[in-house]
């Protein structure tokens, strides 16, 4: 009877998971071939994650992002919150959300690896133009160094709404426009495009999106962590 019983939950939870499941788990193509670059529009309000009442909005137009991934990383950065459904969710989680019906909207997004949420990589094609995900200022612009040579730029934002912290954008190659004390509104002031970084650098965003994974990684730091006054 115990067999049984095991066997027909089992049965049961499978049969809920196939008839219900949402394809959550599954990448979406990410050996296909790559799209365009999305150049004709910038972003509408997307927000992706958040940081106490920091909202980070996404860098790209919706029809440019290929996958949204999110990470652990060592530098200090702060811990995000998602807002949208996790597409790679254990069974577990995915059943539990079946049955309580809870949803969250909001784009799907993949954990990249176990540990805090560190670090927001925004899928896109190189090329792809790239707008910034805050409404604040530029306090630096960096190059970016990957194998010792230069594939791009780092930006540093101050958000207006959180003067405290400082969002970093990497994978950058800068718009010649862009400067140091800029103003810049979140979704329509440009930073640059997308750069080709998957060439020097295996990406993790690579499992779940076509074009090597390349992408714009963001994080969020206190300002004295950078030494930003």
């Amino acid at each position: 009877m115990a067999v049984l019983l095991v066997v027909g939950v089992l049965a049961a939870v499978t049969l809920a998971l196939t008839a219900f499941d949402d394809n959550g788990g599954s990448a979406p193509g990410a050996s296909g071939p790559a799209p365009l670059p999305v150049t004709a529009a910038p972003p509408e309000p997307n927000i992706l994650a958040t940081v106490g009442n920091l909202r980070v909005h996404s860098p790209v137009a919706q029809g440019g992002v290929t996958a949204v991934g999110l990470h652990g990383s060592e530098d200090g950065a702060l811990v995000l919150g998602p807002v949208g459904p996790q597409a790679n969710e254990g069974l577990l989680a995915r059943l539990w959300r079946r049955i309580t019906g809870s949803s969250r909207a909001g784009y799907r997004w993949y954990q990249l690896d176990s540990g805090p949420l560190r670090t927001l990589d925004v899928g896109a094609v190189a090329g792809t133009d790239v707008y910034s995900p805050i409404d604040g200022s530029v306090v630096a612009i960096r190059d970016q160094v990957m194998s010792g040579r230069v594939i791009g730029t780092e930006v540093e934002l101050r958000p207006t709404s959180a003067p405290s912290l400082v969002v970093t954008i990497q994978n950058v190659r800068r718009d010649p426009a862009l400067t140091v004390g800029a103003n810049v509104a979140a979704g329509s002031s440009k930073l640059g495009t997308v750069a080709e970084v998957s060439r020097w650098e295996h990406q993790a965003l690579a499992d779940y999106a076509p074009g090597g994974g390349n992408n714009v990684s963001i994080r969020v730091f206190p300002s004295a962590t950078l030494g930003v006054p």
